[in-house]
């Protein structure tokens, strides 16, 4: 393997233990500045930029009690990754009613930091 291909599959990686650890300081750490979370579902939102993005991960890693990610494979090209993934957490929101979405992520990550983030859900 390349090393671009290491250092795209090293940063999705470091990402998604990230957010499966609920450290939204350690998620953020891991996305350049300008980057960019495209939500293609409407139950998501977008987010533009890394601070708007940080601001955003406490409520979600609030809301989204037991959050965790489970990578099906890495599919790696470049600077390009797709992750297909099974995602389960408890919506406190709703009494904690467990959730299970099946989405794949799409990155795009140069200089080792994640620059945008296409996320397709399938619910």
């Amino acid at each position: 393997m390349g090393d671009a291909l290491k250092d795209t599959r090293a940063a999705v990686e470091a990402y998604l233990a990230a957010l499966n650890a609920h450290d939204a300081d350690a998620v953020a750490a891991c996305v350049a500045e300008d980057f960019v979370n495209e939500h293609t579902s409407s139950l998501g939102r977008s987010r533009s930029g890394r601070a708007e993005y940080r601001a955003a991960l406490t409520g979600f890693l609030e809301d989204f009690g037991d959050l965790h990610y489970l990578p099906e494979r890495f599919l790696v090209d470049g600077e390009s990754a797709a992750v297909p993934y099974v995602m389960t957490f408890r919506m406190r929101s709703a009494g904690d009613r467990p959730v299970r979405v099946r989405g794949v992520f799409v990155f795009t990550v140069a200089h080792g930091l994640i620059t945008r983030r296409t996320d397709y859900w399938c619910v």
